[in-house]
């Protein structure tokens, strides 16, 4: 039995459904389990991972366990003290490839992600352990709505037209984590996990529109003007201030490239390949 915090999110979910598609037995937490919708057979249990002992019972039985930053958030050290009182054997977490970066130079901390605790709980349990150090997500550009922008014309208007990315199908994410779980091959390891391309803002917008079949470029707007947007929009002011000091101080230089998707899985999909799977989210 494995389970799986952050279940219905957007690495747990497709994890969930690859590992119950292996016919492994999977419970999934979720602080919503009437809303769940995932795989029949899946072992859905209600419960916050913020709150431990909410999960003692569904932590019985299980031999691995999956720690999202997020879903565990501040509780990370002691979901893993519990997991090792209740039989666990293995802990897998989520972390960031800037996971050594200052703490206020880490965007997604300001989101509720706790990637450097997720991943020094994991390491100090006394468990066997893995860190998955994921770069940026490709699905990000769904989130900053670049979509909405490309339904309702052929520019996309933001920050900093050359920084750069290495971003990540989520699917590649999680078919890593899947296997962090099942075999022993990363095992006392962190990871760091990288799409196979470097590409800047503007590469991405131009590679959306060769997958959709339109001529799309990205057009580059005044960091003040982005962040009075997107504090507007309900971003929190540390994440926007942290988010575009990132990007205004990697302009210019190539995101940082492993391969190691590709040796562990023996393939890794292009932000191509991701928008191709995504196609819908940009067409009218």
């Amino acid at each position: 039995m494995i389970l799986i915090t952050g279940a219905t999110g957007t690495v747990g979910r497709p994890l969930v459904e690859l590992l119950a598609a292996q016919g492994v037995q999977v419970r999934a937490v979720t602080r919503s389990p009437e809303n769940a919708e995932l795989p029949a057979g899946v072992e859905v249990v209600g419960g916050d991972p913020v709150w431990p002992d909410t999960l003692a019972d569904a932590l019985d039985g299980t031999s691995a366990a999956f720690l999202h930053p997020r879903a565990v958030g501040d509780a990370a050290f002691a979901f893993a003290e519990l997991a090792g009182k209740r039989g666990v054997r293995r802990l897998v977490a989520l972390s960031a490839i800037n996971v050594d970066d200052p703490l206020d130079a880490q965007p997604s901390r300001f989101r509720g992600d706790r990637n450097r605790e997720a991943e020094e709980a994991v390491v100090d349990s006394g468990l066997e352990w893995v860190s998955l150090r994921a770069s940026s997500f490709a699905v990000n550009v769904l989130q900053s709505g670049w979509n909405a922008q490309i339904r309702a014309g052929d520019v996309v208007r933001g920050p900093y037209a050359e920084f750069a990315e290495s971003p990540l199908h989520e699917g590649d994410i999680a078919a890593v984590a899947a296997h962090a779980l099942l075999t022993g091959d990363l095992v006392n390891r962190r990871v760091e996990l990288t799409g196979p391309q470097s590409l800047t803002h503007a590469d991405m917008v131009r590679i959306i529109g060769e997958v959709i079949g339109r001529r799309l470029r990205y057009e580059e707007v005044p960091a003040a003007v982005v962040r009075q947007g997107m504090v507007a929009r309900g971003f929190p002011e540390d994440f926007v201030d942290s988010l575009l000091t990132r990007y205004a101080d990697g302009v210019g230089q190539p995101a940082p490239l492993t391969d190691n998707v590709e040796k562990i899985l023996g393939r890794t999909r292009t932000f191509a390949e991701w928008a191709a799977d995504n196609a819908a989210a940009f067409r009218n």
